[in-house]
């Protein structure tokens, strides 16, 4: 029988060695994801049409209440377990990966049942038209049919990034998204299936990761591994979990809050295809803050650990060279958006007017995206270590508490640019706050020695 893999490494290793070990694979990952989304938008644009590139746009409010709950269960859980690990409490870590499986299926199940019952009106609320929302209604019946291999198959890839697999998680991510771009052009040009085949492509590709997920966590010679008495609900993981899982869920609930808000601003102000447009440069920056959260999967349960085993410098010390690495990755997308925005608006369509549309929406959206890394890491920082009502209020401050003020009013007297210039204003504002909040933290962890 091989040895069990207990990830003890986290405390006594280089901080610098540990977040290249833990955030590469979570990179390849995360980029792998973003690249997932890319790669139905830009089959879709070209082989659907620009319509149905807005009536995909129109699905992201609806796509991100679905990963909403996805994060509360999985990033909770994630952190749960680093933090447990790091006290020796492997019980409870394996009472924690039963609860997310069965967690994961409730909610999966009760998300889809909902939504189906509802999905036009949650489509037309959601910015479509009767343009539009045909090409939205087939892909998110599709999806919504498969959610629940969506949610366990998220939620226990982030279990297995945490109790030390880094690589399998990376892997698994590759591997849906090699399928789905494989799949995608069969299913979209050969079985002309349309925008419906984009969703299929999705599910199956989902479908397959999970299939070998189930596989890893069979083998009892794992650390967590399934077997009876772990799949008893405990009311206090449950509890814990979801504290901790709040944060993420806030922030893809507020996503979602203003992807709404924007579509119909920009329907609005402009028309159908500037909803496509805002889809375009929703895929392009989102790819970089993928990037992004990356690393934050990389610091997460190097930041948890230590902090559980109250190792003071070596939390502060992943802190650091997270938010380098992440300010690097925005700064880049601030070039690309500024400098070669219609070489990468060409990408998904042919269209002479939603190429020009998106141009100008990415100008201007990614003005101060390079401030942004550093306000992503701060806010994760402070939930891997379980501070959740630091996250939350960080995660909200960029994406509601002034984002949606500034969406509602800036419209009404600049119109469509109104909506675009909004974006940028929250950026700034967010960071300024996220700044001054880790300072204060940073000085009360070196008085306290937490």
């Amino acid at each position: 029988m091989s040895q069990i893999y207990i990830p003890t490494e986290l405390g006594t290793e280089k901080i610098g060695k540990l977040l290249r070990q833990y955030s590469v694979p979570a990179i390849i990952a995360m980029t792998a994801a973003s690249l997932y989304n890319l790669v139905d938008s830009i089959f879709i644009g070209h082989g659907v049409g620009a319509l149905a590139i807005s009536g995909f746009a129109i699905t992201f409010p609806l796509m991100n209440i679905a990963a909403a709950f996805g994060s509360l269960v999985g990033v909770g859980a994630g952190t749960l377990i680093s933090v447990r690990l790091g006290q020796k409490d492997y019980g409870t870590a394996q009472r924690v990966l039963g609860n997310v499986f069965i967690l994961n299926i409730v909610i999966g199940l009760l998300f889809s049942f909902f939504s189906l019952i509802f999905l036009d009106p949650i489509l037309y609320f959601f910015g479509a038209s009767e343009n539009t929302v045909v090409y939205a209604r087939e892909y998110m019946i599709i999806i919504l049919l498969g959610n629940i291999v969506t949610h366990l198959y998220l939620g226990l890839n982030s279990v297995l990034r945490s109790s030390g697999h880094p690589k399998k998680a990376m892997t698994l991510t590759i591997t849906t998204v090699i399928l789905n771009t494989i799949l995608d052009p069969i299913f979209i040009f050969v079985f002309d299936w349309g925008i419906q085949g984009a969703a299929v492509a999705t599910v199956l590709a989902q479908l397959v990761s999970l299939v070998w997920q189930f596989r890893i966590f069979r083998n009892k010679n794992e650390l967590l591994y399934f077997h009876r008495g772990i799949f008893k609900p405990d009311f206090r993981i449950v509890k814990d979990m979801l504290s901790i899982g709040l944060a993420p869920f806030l922030m893809n609930m507020a996503s979602c809050v203003i992807i709404i808000i924007i579509n119909n601003g920009l329907k609005t102000y402009s028309g159908d295809l500037a909803i496509g447009a805002y889809g375009i440069v929703n895929r392009v920056s989102f790819m970089f803050v993928m990037i992004v959260m990356g690393l934050n999967q990389g610091m997460q349960p190097i930041a948890g650990y230590n902090y559980g085993a109250k190792q003071t410098s070596r939390v502060l010390e992943v802190l650091k060279l997270t938010i380098i690495f992440a300010t690097i990755v925005t700064t880049s997308a601030f070039v690309v958006g500024e400098f070669f925005p219609e070489l990468v608006t060409r990408m998904f369509t042919s269209d002479e007017e939603l190429i020009g549309l998106s141009v100008y929406g990415l100008r201007i959206s990614v003005m101060f995206f390079m401030l942004i890394g550093a306000q992503i890491v701060i806010a994760n920082f402070f939930q891997s270590i379980g501070m959740a009502g630091k996250a939350i209020f960080l995660s909200l401050i960029r994406q509601v508490i002034v984002l949606i003020p500034c969406l509602i009013i800036l419209p009404r007297y600049l119109g469509v640019d109104g909506v675009w210039i909004s974006m940028p204003v929250s950026d700034f504002a967010a960071a300024i706050v996220s700044t001054v909040m880790i300072i204060q933290q940073i000085r009360k962890f070196k008085s306290d020695k937490i």
